[in-house]
């Protein structure tokens, strides 16, 4: 009976969550962004996993395990040698292509899901302290990104993070330590031929040490960087963004204001502080966590995000930066709760894993915290002009003539009671904001937008049916045409 019911759920709220207006474009897919399995530290199985998620009415999962786990300490001037190794189990640990090729066997099995492959990320972490002084601390060892769309082996073995897999990539920097170690090793070599005892144990001590010296210089290595090198600033941060994105994957900044970065940890201690100022730090990254199971403000009004959406509006970024729910699934009982609690919501045209990708470089995407089965469904978030022959929805560009008209239609899977607390949100001021029950339709002319100023609106719903956080539409009044980033209508 049990099944039953949970089965019915699930299709009561596919079909809920399914149903575009009429005429629309756009068909919505629900997904959950952040999941671990069994490659990392999930319970799971990649198969289990997706065989919950469809179970629960979602036709999508990103699976984000844990790329590697893995803290070293070393002693100088030999830290690459002499040193203590902690990992954890991750998709190195096993293998990315027996990753990658679970993935492939469930989507075999489930041919009607999206399964899409990736991984979280700690690109660069650094050391003070001593361990013998008792105050060994990580710092930003939790600072971590997201990795989405990565399909091949290569992708995740050459990753730019710290105690990954061999790489010439960056051999050549380290080429000028090499050539004085090996002038050493030539002095030493050239030594151990005198006749004298202490010209050769002269000899003998720089052969040995050069090449101990040689080998601890790690020329081959993954990444630019190691965690002796102090606070690097965004620099790994970027190497790894432009990396993802020249595999063609996406990247996403997560839990950017967690705060359980600062604790103990073994005999060491952890000091990952929440890392807002990264949104505006880091450019070319598709965007970050939005909603989480803690605390975040940077989606606040006038904080981070409008500060980088304001950017791109000015022409100072390249792209615009994109919110997403992220689930940190382990397990039914783990942090982020039940599988479900934190969906983030695409607009595709047609069901595939190719439009879903799309959608998601686009924008075209809402974020909600809510509690499995109940959560709120973005029925219809457009802006067009005063008279409606045009409009642009989440993710879109739109240049209008006169003031722009902006509808808003929310409503929810499972009735809830008490109002929701609604606010329109233009370059990071509220410009209306009200109390409402589900469902609402609202639709209101912004008659203080700046003529030919290129602008946008969002939207933001908070109250007893959780929290939902739509993308921005990006907005051009008074302009002559029409300019339409994707399609000619905008209503879901």
């Amino acid at each position: 009976m049990r099944i039953f019911a949970i089965s019915m759920t699930a299709a009561i709220f596919l079909t809920l969550l399914a149903a575009p207006a009429a005429g629309a474009d756009y068909i919505q897919v629900a997904g959950v962004i952040d999941t671990r399995t069994v490659f990392s530290d999930g319970e799971l199985s990649v198969e289990a996993l997706t065989g919950l998620a469809e179970a629960r009415g979602f036709e999508a999962v990103f699976f984000n395990d844990h790329d590697r786990l893995v803290m070293e300490y070393g002693i100088f001037p030999l830290e690459h040698l002499l040193r203590k190794r902690e990992a954890l189990n991750s998709i190195h640990e096993q293998s990315a292509g027996g990753y990658l090729a679970a993935i492939r066997q469930a989507r075999r099995k489930f041919p009607e899901m999206i399964l899409v492959p990736g991984a979280e990320s700690v690109p660069y972490y650094y050391w003070t302290g001593s361990y013998f002084g008792g105050d060994l601390t990580a710092h930003d060892h939790e600072k971590r990104l997201l990795a989405v769309g990565l399909e091949k082996t290569e992708d995740y073995e050459h990753m730019p993070i710290l105690h990954n897999g061999v790489s010439t990539r960056y051999t050549a920097q380290f080429i000028p330590r090499l050539l004085i170690f090996a002038g050493v090793l030539i002095i030493g070599l050239v030594l151990l031929r005198e006749k004298r005892r202490l010209a050769r144990t002269v000899g003998a001590v720089a052969c040995v040490g050069s090449a101990l010296l040689m080998v601890n210089t790690m020329p081959f290595r993954s990444s630019p960087y190691d965690q002796y090198m102090g606070n690097q600033g965004i620099a790994p941060y970027q190497l790894y963004i432009d990396f993802v994105n020249s595999a063609g994957g996406m990247t996403f900044w997560n839990y950017p204001e967690t705060r359980s970065g600062i604790r103990p940890l073994g005999p060491i201690r952890l000091n990952t502080p929440p890392y807002p100022e990264v949104l505006e730090q880091a450019s070319r990254y598709t965007g970050f966590a939005a909603i989480y199971g803690d605390t975040i403000t940077v989606t606040e009004p006038g904080r981070q995000w409008d500060s980088v959406l304001r950017q791109y509006c000015r022409g100072e970024r390249s792209q615009p930066v994109w919110g997403i729910a992220t689930a940190d699934y382990h397990k039914e009982t783990g942090a982020g709760g039940a599988l479900g609690n934190f969906p983030t919501v695409f607009l595709v045209r047609k069901k595939s894993r190719e439009d879903l990708l799309e959608a998601m470089r686009a924008g075209r995407m809402y974020a909600l915290r809510s509690r499995y089965p109940q959560r709120m469904i973005l029925n219809e978030f457009s802006v067009s002009d005063s008279r409606r022959k045009q409009s642009a929805t989440l993710g879109e560009e739109i240049d209008i003539s006169g003031k722009p008209r902006i509808r808003m239609a929310v409503s929810s899977t499972v009735p809830v009671d008490g109002p929701v607390k609604i606010r329109l949100i233009r370059a990071g001021e509220v410009i209306r904001a009200l109390d409402a029950k589900l469902p609402f339709e609202v639709e209101t002319i912004d008659e203080e937008a700046g003529a030919g100023v290129k602008t946008y609106y969002r939207l933001d719903v908070r109250g007893p049916a959780g929290v939902l956080v739509g993308n921005p539409v990006f907005v051009t009044p008074n302009q002559a045409g029409v300019r339409r980033r994707l399609s000619r209508r905008s209503r879901f």
